[in-house]
């Protein structure tokens, strides 16, 4: 899942150089990044990018799910579905090694904070945040 781990990351920091999320409350970043727009639009693309990952990944959204919600949703059976939940976790996962983002998370996000938050989310080590998952 390595692999999916990066995509995501550079999914994300691209959005974030974009200026995705600015003047936003920071506590809304999140969705702003990862639940706005689709990761993975198309089947094939869904099945490529999951490939031999994906019942680690389904594995991933059930767990997720279960924690959060009492109960998996995600309709596992589409790839589509299924790539663009990992998205919106994992997403979740790299904002979390954001200290930044942490500290000013009841606030409105000023273009400072932002551009803060895009460093640090630029340089997150992926390994370590796959490692701790």
């Amino acid at each position: 899942m390595k692999n999916q781990y990066n995509s995501v990351h550079d999914y994300v920091t691209t959005r974030l150089e974009e200026g995705y999320g600015k003047e936003t409350n920071a506590s809304d970043l999140h969705h702003h990044l990862c639940n706005e727009d689709y990761f993975i639009i198309g089947t094939y693309k869904a099945k490529e990018f999951l490939g031999s990952s994906a019942f680690d990944i389904i594995q991933k959204i059930k767990e997720y799910e279960q924690d959060n919600f009492g109960e998996c949703t995600t309709d596992l059976s589409d790839p589509e579905k299924v790539a663009n939940m990992f998205a919106y976790i994992v997403g979740e996962e790299i904002l979390r090694e954001s200290d930044h983002l942490n500290e000013c998370w009841n606030n409105y996000l000023t273009d400072e904070d932002h551009a803060q938050i895009t460093l640090e989310i630029a340089s997150v080590n992926i390994a370590k945040v796959y490692n701790s998952n």
